[in-house]
């Protein structure tokens, strides 16, 4: 019987009855693991049931595709989003209503990407932005915004920020052209790049792509870099970088999570799937039993159970994996509550 509802769940697949839009994003709720979102190519979704059913929350935004959210920590009603040319919108009552926020960002800004939020743990109303235009802040929930690109001259496209979670006022930014570091909360980047980029390319604006940069919350002088060439990892806090998972099949890396519960854990994902290190990048194992396709655009652990693991696909929809990867579940399909 099993054999036979694989077979089913394939070909549906195959056929178009299981196909869904890319889930870009997917955002959990810090304290109810039955509310998450979702962001696909079109639209924002919303459940709170665990996934059963589903809510478009898109309604007063505008079409511009949303590419990041986050939820605020202390009050989790409210959400923030992160579009593909219509900046930045936020959200007081869980998703029902939605402000556009683009004071202070300019016009460039406005139209280009909004990448990723990134909270400052003493102050929630404290936020820092990757953008295609730069580093923006706010200090007030997002009503006025101020550009921080001090030092990062070559670059202007930052995908991703990185927070040392012992030292809050250390940032790193993961750039079109490698990495670059601050020591005070964005008031001035220095590149951080030995070993990271080639000698020969350190002045090219598209050297290499970083798409998640993230701090050991156990070694916080450990960082950890994914880019679209391979997986880089510095041990003296940003000062030299060495190449990791060279054996991997794919180096093209889109999505990483460091386990928040087991030291030395890395999930990292791209169009081969899911891999998981136990041992701080040094071997890696593929865990995609389970998946239909294997192409995942990102990946997020529970915040209230660190077995539980949510991937969200390129075209077969949203799984969880209720033993840390081992196995993953397709779950219903992503569709607007009647």
């Amino acid at each position: 019987m099993r054999n036979l509802v694989a077979a089913f769940v394939l070909a549906a697949t195959l056929f178009g009855c299981n196909r869904s839009d890319p889930i870009v994003v997917i955002q959990l709720h810090p304290n109810k693991p039955d509310i998450m979102y979702v962001a696909t190519n079109d639209y924002i979704y919303k459940t709170r049931d665990g996934g059963q059913t589903w809510r478009n929350l898109s309604r007063g935004m505008s079409y511009s595709r949303v590419i990041a959210m986050a939820i605020d920590p202390v009050y989790p009603a409210t959400v923030y989003a992160g579009t593909k040319g219509d900046a930045v919108y936020k959200s007081h009552d869980g998703g029902q209503r939605w402000a556009s926020m683009r004071a202070g960002l300019d016009d460039a800004t406005i139209t280009s990407v909004v990448n990723q939020f990134l909270f400052d743990p003493a102050d929630a109303q404290h936020i820092f932005l990757a953008t295609t235009m730069g580093v923006f802040e706010t200090k007030n929930g997002g009503e006025q915004w101020t550009k921080k690109m001090e030092g990062m001259k070559e670059v202007l496209m930052v995908v991703t920020l990185g927070m040392d979670p012992a030292r809050p006022s250390i940032l790193y930014a993961g750039t079109s052209g490698g990495v670059y570091k601050s020591i005070d909360q964005a008031g001035h980047w220095e590149k951080v790049n030995n070993g990271l980029v080639p000698s020969d390319m350190l002045k090219t604006s598209r050297a290499l792509n970083v798409t998640s940069i993230l701090v050991d919350p156990y070694e916080p002088d450990t960082v950890y870099a994914a880019t679209l060439a391979g997986l880089y990892k510095s041990t003296d806090a940003g000062k030299a970088w060495k190449r990791i998972g060279a054996a991997l099949a794919d180096q093209m890396i889109v999505a990483m999570v460091l386990d928040r519960t087991r030291r030395g854990v890395i999930y990292i994902t791209g169009r081969d799937g899911v891999h998981r290190s136990e041992n701080a990048g040094a071997t890696w194992k593929l865990v995609n039993r389970g998946f239909v396709t294997t192409n995942i655009r990102t990946i997020a652990q529970s915040a209230t159970d660190p077995m539980v693991f949510y991937v969200g696909t390129n075209g077969s929809g949203l799984y969880r994996s209720k033993d840390a990867g081992e196995t993953w579940e397709v779950m219903p399909a992503i569709r607007d509550k009647p």
